[in-house]
């Protein structure tokens, strides 16, 4: 008989992080790995828009190919959070049975990916550490970077990654999150007022913001997602897909070939990913969460969408940095803000602001701390970072 849903644990291989796995790890530092979890590579219209509507950006920039051209970049773009589309940003390397939580990114842009460009992706181990946490005691912090080329070979932007390692069954004991009323017990007018913030986001889009209208203390107008539900966690995968995604006996062949890759779910019996713990809750629960969560790289898109918002299209987002704290649990809200930390002048002549970075949850909590570099364009002295950043006309939006 089929456990109750409310109360089902999927039960997922289990392993010890011994010092003899971390051993062997150590002589994989420096190592390029092995991406086979590419999903787009192509930046078609139909990856850069449902990218888009994966993490509920309606900046046009990132939906038309009319309004591309009419744009400084001549052709349609994808949003500069887009390679996460491609790769996640990690490969889950050695240690099977030990829980992967990708815990954070700190990214740098440097050329705009086009409609028609083909993006490939390249990885390297950078190291570990191991320290003691609360959640799940002893754990291992992996550290990996990723690079990301055009065709013609040019590096559009790059990611480092720090993906925290731990015990499921340590993890499941320390009930670090247990006091947490999930679902959250939201009142139909709380929901009204969230639903209210949700459509006061403001897309800047054509009209430019210039580094002179700028002032220290500034607030972004806040961008909100939630309450985070079974249809957003959808729209994700169908615009990522972070995780190789197939159905019936495609799957269940990888899945015999790597035990430890999936589980049968307690509820339905059917074969499911370790990922299923962003939308099944007996997932969560068998690595010792409590209840179906985000993935850590849709949070920073959405954070990165909060950006992009406010910085308009002939701003250009040059860093963001951006740690997932904690856990955004399906009913959950998040309030993602921004505030002007430092505006100057850089060593190349750009007009840069700095934004220190939150998005704060229905409880107080800051789930991704952060800071980012924005590039806008200066009207005294008429500069436009993105013309910078341009390459030939015949380049744009060709696939050449």
């Amino acid at each position: 008989m089929a456990e109750k849903p409310e109360e089902a644990v999927a039960q997922m291989v289990e392993a010890s992080l011994t010092d003899e796995a971390l051993k062997e790890w150590e002589n994989r530092i420096g190592l390029s790995l092995r991406v086979g979890n590419i999903f787009n590579s192509t930046v078609s219209y139909e990856a850069i828009r449902n990218f888009a509507n994966g993490i509920g950006d309606a900046n046009p920039l990132y939906q038309s190919e009319e309004y591309g051209k009419k744009t400084r970049y001549g052709a349609m773009v994808a949003s500069p959070s887009w390679p996460y589309s491609v790769f996640p940003t990690w490969v889950l390397q050695g240690l099977p049975g030990i829980h992967a939580d990708h815990s954070a990114n700190d990214w740098k842009f440097y050329k705009p990916i086009y409609i028609n460009d083909k993006i490939t992706p390249e990885c390297y181990f950078l190291g570990f550490d191991v320290k003691p946490s609360k959640f799940a005691g002893r754990t291992a912090f992996e550290y990996q970077r990723s690079d990301f080329r055009n065709q013609r070979g040019e590096l559009v932007s790059s990611a480092y990654s720090m993906l925290v390692r731990y015990e499921r069954q340590t993890a499941k004991k320390a009930g670090k999150y247990d006091a947490i009323q999930i679902p959250h017990p939201w009142t139909e007018e709380e929901l009204a007022k969230v639903d209210e913030d949700v459509l006061a986001e403001e897309i800047r889009g054509s009209n430019p913001r210039y580094w002179e209208d700028v002032n220290v203390g500034d607030k972004l107008q806040p961008v909100v997602k939630g309450p985070f539900g079974m249809t957003d966690i959808i729209a994700y995968c169908v615009g990522a897909a972070p995780v190789v995604i197939a159905a019936h006996g495609v799957q269940l062949r990888n899945y015999k070939k790597h035990p430890a890759w999936a589980f049968r779910d307690p509820v339905d019996h059917a074969w499911e990913p370790v990922y299923g713990v962003h939308y099944l809750n007996a997932a969560a629960r068998g690595a010792g969460a409590r209840y179906a969560y985000d993935v850590g790289v849709q949070r920073n898109a959405w954070l990165i969408n909060l950006l992009t918002n406010w910085m308009g299209d002939e701003g250009w987002l040059k860093l963001c940095y951006a740690e997932y704290r904690q856990f955004v649990y399906h009913s959950d809200v998040v309030w993602f803000h921004g505030e002007v930390a430092r505006k100057y002048v850089d060593e190349n002549g750009e007009y840069c602001v700095d934004i220190k970075l939150s998005g704060i949850n229905q409880r107080g909590v800051d789930t991704i701390p952060g800071n980012a570099t924005v590039i806008l364009p200066s009207r005294e002295k008429n500069t436009h970072p993105v013309d910078l950043r341009l390459p030939p006309e015949e380049f744009r939006g060709t696939g050449k």
